[in-house]
């Protein structure tokens, strides 16, 4: 890349701008008392909102080296149990997983300046769960689950091609065909952080921890 490109890109990056539209305010202290019921509120006022896809976030795993990974996956509940993602096992968030059952999930709405950070330990479910967490989906859904190899070296696009038709008649033949390496995975937060931007820079940070009382909650300068 030459100067001038690189010059470019800079002047480009320093002129975006965040948070165009009117932030909504939020009082901490009318918070409640466990974080469920506050991110099942928000994520319902980001869609209100228009935020496109608010129920896609990142994950954040580790290998057993300790080097990290991020992607982003979509959410499939969020209960008194934890908030449920799925994927295969074999891939490499599921490897990581395996090999260190800890993850941090992260959403961002930019329409409303919100942030959720999420950190916790990462059980897999069993089969039964992760398959009754599969087949109510779509048969799109399905025919990339059947697809399978995730993560693996693809030698050609082509081959991707004929193993997603053939998956897809599959998934259209079988509804209930069984997909034996997906998982469904639930993290269990020990610590939740709700941040609300504000034009001053004035951000509200709530944290929630776990502790052996229940949820304790602490306000993060910005």
């Amino acid at each position: 890349m030459s100067d001038d490109e690189q010059r470019a890109f800079r002047e480009r990056l320093h002129s975006l701008r965040v948070w165009t539209d009117p932030l909504p305010r939020f009082d901490p202290a009318a918070a409640p008392a466990e974080p469920l019921p506050l991110f099942q509120r928000w994520l319902h006022e980001a869609a209100d909102a228009g935020v496109r896809e608010p129920h896609t976030m990142t994950l954040a795993t580790a290998d057993e080296a300790g080097r990290p990974a991020t992607r982003v996956v979509m959410l499939h509940d969020a209960d008194e149990h934890g908030w449920h993602f799925a994927s295969h096992r074999t891939s490499r968030k599921g490897r990581e997983l395996a090999a260190r059952p800890q993850a941090a999930l992260g959403f961002y709405w930019p329409r409303v300046g919100r942030q959720i950070r999420l950190t916790g330990r990462v059980p897999a479910a069993g089969p039964e769960e992760s398959s009754a967490d599969l087949h109510p989906r779509s048969p799109g859904a399905l025919a990339a689950a059947l697809v399978g190899r995730q993560s693996e070296v693809l030698p050609a696009y082509e081959e991707l091609a004929r193993a997603a038709a053939a998956a897809g008649e599959r998934a259209h033949r079988e509804p209930d065909a069984e997909v034996p390496t997906w998982t469904l995975y639930v993290l269990d937060p020990e610590e939740v952080e709700f941040f609300q931007g504000e034009g001053q820079r004035r951000h509200v940070r709530l944290r929630y921890r776990t502790t052996p009382e229940g949820w304790a909650r602490d306000l993060l300068w910005p």
